[in-house]
């Protein structure tokens, strides 16, 4: 089974990070405000970051080193020119 983790950026400017293994069901419960409890009442929600993983281990691992990270090394994670190839 693949893994993804994501960072979202919330409207609020505010960064989360999780782990799923369906990404599209992931951010149609986040916008529905069924996802994490951070992230009830942040919407609407943009996906700028993804990683995928075969393990959920592995993944799970790496968001926790992404969470420990502060926001402006979370920031240099990003693309630059504003574009995601999330999940792909």
């Amino acid at each position: 089974m693949t893994w993804t983790v994501y960072i979202l950026e919330c409207a609020d400017g505010s960064l989360y990070t999780g782990i799923t293994t369906n990404i599209t069901r992931r951010m149609a419960e986040h916008q529905a405000g069924q996802g994490a409890k951070y992230t009830k009442g942040r919407g609407p929600f943009r996906l700028v970051y993804s990683e995928t993983y075969e393990g959920k281990g592995e993944a799970y691992r790496r968001e926790i080193e992404i969470k420990s990270l502060d926001r402006a090394t979370k920031l240099k994670l990003l693309p630059t020119d504003n574009s995601c190839n999330c999940g792909k």
